[in-house]
């Protein structure tokens, strides 16, 4: 077909940019945040009792780290059994006994402190004010950084400012190539492919900006502990395509979750046109909890490479579609940029697929035909323990095969369409699926969802 190197191109392209944008952000994340003595390491672990160090007590000169006498930390590391939590007061260094009978008159005194039941805290929330958020708008939009800048978050807003100086760069990395080739077909491809990455970065900067000034008005979700080994839906979908003759559709999926593979398939049935799409593949985590176990072992940061074979019927116009695809999927916890992208997460994917065309008569040598498949999004956890879990992602599709097809820009160019999907358990069985999309047909989608199973 010709698009192999394009397409390996495009890949790595898009690892680029967006391990770009992700270092930076990680890198601000750790500046002023990170560990400033061996000791700070070493108390923040379980068994120094983590968060349970106060950060009041005087520092050592020359360093910032609080102070816990020698005697005391040989202590806590050569006596059998519980071990204790070291702590301080203004009178000086105490040890708190996890043993539950200590005794009462030390613990009115104050010099022994409480046993802790959870030794790590989150760390602390900003408070929400409303100006940031106009200024996030208006001209933050257009400046991403100036949102967190006007709230006095100096460290996100750089970072913000940093992810969209890199998406406008490759952006212009893209496009100048290939105003001055005249678009030519030996090097669309990876232009293409660094073109869109750099409008995924810019996209996803931006809707973090807004994110970062909104979230601090409400609790943020959070990562499920778990999921279900087995999830099935049906429902109905709708599309408005003026070119085609088919409308409603039974919508039905299945989701299955075994360790690190992830079996997934898909119909859409048209019931009056005929008209119908099947789609079935699996994922293998290369990197990343288990989704049997996300929120338990991981933060929902992930890699996976995917493949899937599409069977796609249209029984009116005469001819059915089907082939395979192979692609990359990632997504990144935002928790790591900042305590104000928590409960937030961006995800990308780049692939590509081969199709085919079976039609009546004479079958012509082009029948064949490779695509870029790409895709980005910005997204949110739903639920904050208990059997309330899920996601809400919007995003943008740059496929233009399939039942909502691609947008026709001015230039008389394609590009691909764009949406809200949601899934989400309300109980330990049941939950609802919802989608909109908007490309070359306007399309919506309302399932029941039910879980098998959950036992870890």
């Amino acid at each position: 077909m010709g698009h192999g190197r394009p397409v390996w191109s495009a890949r790595a392209t898009f690892a680029v940019g967006l391990g770009l944008w992700l270092a930076s952000g990680a890198a601000w994340a750790q500046d002023g945040g990170g560990w400033r003595s061996a000791f700070d390491l070493l108390a923040s672990g379980p068994e120094l009792g983590g968060s349970d160090i106060p950060r009041d007590v005087p520092a050592r000169r020359g360093s910032d780290a609080s102070v816990v006498p020698p005697e005391v930390m040989a202590r806590v590391l050569t006596e059998e059994g519980p071990r204790p939590v070291p702590t301080a007061s203004a009178e000086g260094p105490v040890v708190a006994p996890e043993a539950p009978d200590a005794a009462p008159d030390a613990l009115e005194a104050g010099r022994v402190s409480e046993p802790r039941v959870r030794l790590v805290e989150d760390a602390p929330r900003p408070p929400f004010k409303v100006a940031p958020v106009a200024v996030a708008v208006v001209p933050g939009l257009l400046l991403h950084g100036l949102g967190a800048w006007t709230a006095g978050d100096t460290q996100t807003a750089k970072g913000l400012f940093a992810a969209e100086a890199i998406g406008l760069g490759l952006i212009g990395a893209g496009l100048v190539p290939i105003a001055l080739t005249g678009a030519s077909r030996k090097t669309i491809g990876p232009l293409y492919a660094v073109t869109l990455t750099g409008a995924g970065v810019f996209s996803l900067s931006m809707l973090a900006n807004l994110y970062a000034v909104t979230s601090p008005a409400f609790d943020p979700g959070r990562v499920p502990d778990t999921l279900p080994p087995l999830e099935l839906d049906l429902g109905y979908q709708y599309v408005n395509d003026a070119t085609a003759d088919y409308r409603n559709f039974f919508a039905l999926g299945a989701v299955a979750r075994l360790s690190k593979v992830q079996l997934q398939a898909s119909a859409r049935l048209a019931p009056d046109e005929g008209n119908t799409l099947i789609r079935a593949g699996a994922a293998y985590r290369l990197w990343g909890a288990p989704e049997r176990t996300l929120g338990l072992d991981g933060d929902g940061t992930s890699l996976d490479v995917e493949g899937f074979a599409t069977y796609h019927r249209y029984p009116t116009e005469g001819f059915t579609l089907g082939g395979g695809e192979v692609a990359l999927k990632g997504r990144y916890a935002m928790a790591r940029f900042g305590p104000r992208f928590a409960g937030s997460f961006v995800e990308g994917g780049v692939g590509v697929s081969a199709q085919a065309y079976s039609y009546p008569g004479r079958v012509d040598d082009d029948n064949l035909y490779g695509q870029l498949l790409y895709t980005f999004g910005y997204g949110v956890w739903l639920g904050r323990g208990g059997p309330l879990r899920g996601e809400a992602v919007l995003f943008y599709d740059h496929r233009k095969d399939g039942l909502v097809g691609g947008l026709r820009g001015r230039g008389g160019g394609m590009v691909g369409s764009f949406g809200l999907k949601g899934r989400v358990l309300v109980t330990e069985r049941w939950g609802v699926a919802a989608e909109a999309q908007a490309g070359g047909a306007l399309m919506g989608r309302l399932s029941l969802v039910y879980a098998v199973g959950g036992d870890t």
